[in-house]
């Protein structure tokens, strides 16, 4: 098996979402080349489950995040799926790109169709956290997407602004840490509206959204330049309206809202569960953006709405 850095201690202390029979499930590592408007470049990701079952579940994550934030959804979830994490390229274990302004959703959505063209599946179903959820809906969007079944997880066709100046606030400028700890404090601070989490769970935010330095220490583990094609893409548009890509969705799609979310306002959450796929709607009290499936109630929630189709 291999090592699930920062996870074990999480299960061992605190016990979310971990599978049947109290197992912990093989991480496998892998990565895939993909081709982008200026050259090659490789993505990876993690993958949990039976690498033959036909039933793939791809979990993609927030801007600032990497594959390992699933870890737990996706032991959890193993037992019924080749479950499928990548780390969007400028984050995680994949490369940094030459030119920043290539980090936006074309790149992104042409990188992840060459992953589930390597996965060698027809269809799957895709659990989506912010970023990864705007990728999900667009893709979700095309005639004849390989996308199923559809999870967003608090994000929509509409995004409020003042949380978009909140995230630009502090993307790009994340300092350098002298150790976990004070990474950790750094985490608790911006990744505040993941509600209450426990130490344990706090620490494993920490140890998988960093990474050690050559130099010494530690620092997030992204490109720091994704925050240039944010300013341009959000920070400088008067609204985000995205409603028309929405309205093209056919698939069955559930939509989590975090209760205290200032990315997905209730009105719009409302406003999706009546138009395009009238998505099935389910609120997480006491969490703002986003819910990170570390607790046992949302692995539910999402484990029964993606399994509602099995035979």
């Amino acid at each position: 098996m291999a090592i699930l850095k920062g996870f074990e201690e999480l299960v061992v202390t605190s016990r979310p979402g971990q599978a049947a029979g109290g197992q912990l499930n093989e991480m496998r590592e892998g990565s895939v080349r993909c081709l982008g408007p200026h050259g090659l470049h490789r993505m990876a990701y993690v993958e949990w489950g039976d690498p033959a079952n036909p039933r793939v579940l791809i979990c993609v994550h927030g801007l600032t995040r990497n594959g390992r934030d699933f870890d737990v959804l996706a032991n959890a979830l193993a037992s019924d799926y080749r479950v499928v994490c990548p780390d969007v390229v400028g984050r995680g274990r994949s490369d940094r790109l030459f030119f920043a302004d290539d980090y936006g959703v074309p790149v992104y959505a042409n990188d992840l169709m060459t992953l589930i063209a390597r996965l060698g599946v027809d269809s799957v179903h895709w659990l989506g956290t912010s970023m990864g959820g705007l990728i999900g809906m667009f893709l979700s969007s095309l005639p004849g997407s390989p996308i199923s079944r559809l999870v967003l997880n608090d994000v929509g066709p509409t995004i409020g602004m003042d949380a978009l100046q909140r995230i630009g606030e502090y993307l790009g400028k994340s300092p350098d840490f002298a150790d976990l700890a004070e990474a950790e404090a750094y985490v608790r601070t911006v990744c505040a509206p993941f509600g209450a989490l426990t130490d344990a769970q706090w620490r494993y935010m920490t140890v998988v959204g960093t990474r050690a330095k050559p130099d010494g220490g530690f620092e997030m583990n992204y490109d720091r330049a994704i925050a240039q094609p944010y300013q341009k893409a959000f920070l400088e548009a008067k609204e985000i309206n995205l409603w028309p890509m929405y309205d093209a969705i056919r698939c069955p799609t559930l939509v989590l809202r975090g209760a205290q979310s200032d990315i997905l306002m209730h009105d719009t959450a409302a406003e999706m569960s009546t138009r395009g796929p009238k998505a099935t709607l389910v609120e997480v009290p006491s969490v703002g953006h986003a819910p990170m499936f570390l607790e046992e109630a949302q692995v539910r929630i999402v484990q029964e709405f993606l399994l509602a189709d099995r035979p």
